[in-house]
């Protein structure tokens, strides 16, 4: 190949070079120059691995060594990156620096090879050709040209590798602390959660607490006023709590508690407000409700009397009950349809205790008039 057109192959191996960070790429466009620049059978690209030489690439007219490892002691590669020079062999069975053994299978009769990088040399290139041949001044300085080159795009790849490579530990670093992050927030959003449930919530009965009822009950109100839809509320006391609690101790009274909670949650549907706001007093918020006072009285009265029928508790269940309707017109605060709602239950409970002693004790006494049922 004519030198001028040579340097032309040269110029555009060594940009092909600078736009490459692959290793692969570099490999095989080194490889491809360093063959065609100077007319060789076979060309080499090999790698220094600590205290060995890797033949990383090749490009011949029969195979080589691409893929093998040899100590740097014992192969030219070796020699060129440690005395970091070119080293031309016209013979390679007359020069004591090359083992013959390892060329007796290949096509080699002379070689040059020369380092890439003369300072802390990182592998080398070599050249090889199967008729004897001695390389010319011209040859050594294409090939230590192209070297030279070689030896930026790979410390490019280098550092392109590094790079990657720690923007690869530093995206899953991220990727870990925000997986860490999003377990975080999911437990301290189930904390409060939890935490606001409790707020709101009675231990005893699961059902709402005074807060929790004053809290979600206001929203549904006014959402069921927007609505033009009718809501009840209804105030219910456990009768003899107090006595019961006094004759058999507390975990009766509970059991008592626990029980009335069940039968309004039984009455009830589950998009009713229904809270325990004192230690004997339930409320409930009816929304959108289509029975009137008459009929929930009713159906209460029917499954208490249910209730005592199949129960062995010493003490036989009684509520008392008082029920304010709110038509979607009124503009009643839900303060004020509590506390009609809480008088009309306490005018039956005083109605209950100047009863006939022989009533029933589970019975609910139907509401009279506004003394216990009041139309807002």
């Amino acid at each position: 190949m004519h030198y001028q057109q040579s340097l032309e192959r040269l110029t555009l191996a060594m940009q092909e070079m600078s736009l490459t960070r692959d290793l692969t790429t570099v490999a095989a466009i080194i490889r491809r120059a360093a063959r065609e620049l100077i007319g060789a059978d076979g060309a080499t690209l090999v790698l220094r691995e600590g205290d060995n030489c890797y033949y990383a690439e090749e490009d011949a007219i029969a195979p080589l060594w691409k893929g093998r490892r040899f100590p740097m002691d014992l192969c030219i590669s070796g020699w060129a990156m440690r005395n970091r020079k070119p080293v031309v062999v016209e013979d390679i069975y007359a020069d004591a620096r090359t083992l013959p053994e390892t060329y007796q299978p290949t096509f080699v009769k002379s070689l040059l090879m020369v380092p890439i990088r003369t300072v802390e040399p990182i592998g080398a290139i070599g050249n090889y050709w199967a008729d004897r041949y001695q390389p010319t001044e011209q040859d050594v300085a294409l090939m230590q040209a192209l070297a030279n080159a070689a030896s930026m795009a790979l410390e490019n790849v280098r550092i392109h590798s590094e790079l990657e490579h720690r923007v690869q530990e530093r995206t899953a670093q991220l990727e870990a602390a925000n997986r860490r992050l999003a377990v975080e927030i999911q437990q301290r959003q189930r904390a409060e959660d939890e935490v606001r449930r409790i707020s709101v919530t009675d231990e005893l009965t699961n059902l709402y607490n005074r807060r929790g009822f004053f809290l979600l009950a206001e929203q549904e109100l006014n959402a069921a006023r927007r609505r033009n839809s009718k809501c009840s509320l209804i105030y219910a006391d456990l009768d003899g709590l107090k006595q019961c609690n006094d004759r058999f101790g507390h975990a009766v009274g509970d059991t008592m508690i626990v029980d009335a909670a069940r039968l309004l949650k039984r009455n009830f549907r589950e998009t009713d407000i229904i809270a325990r706001i004192g230690g004997d007093e339930f409320v409930v918020l009816a929304v959108d409700c289509r029975d009137d006072s008459a009929t929930v009285l009713a159906r209460l009265q029917g499954d208490i009397a249910e209730f005592n029928r199949n129960s062995d508790l010493v003490q036989e269940l009684s509520l008392s009950v008082g029920i304010v309707e709110s038509p979607s017109q009124t503009d009643a605060s839900l303060e004020t349809l509590v506390a009609q709602a809480d008088k009309a239950m306490y005018a039956q409970k005083s109605a209950k205790l100047h009863a006939d002693d022989d009533a029933y004790p589970g019975a609910l006494t139907q509401p009279t008039g506004q003394d216990t049922l009041h139309v807002v």
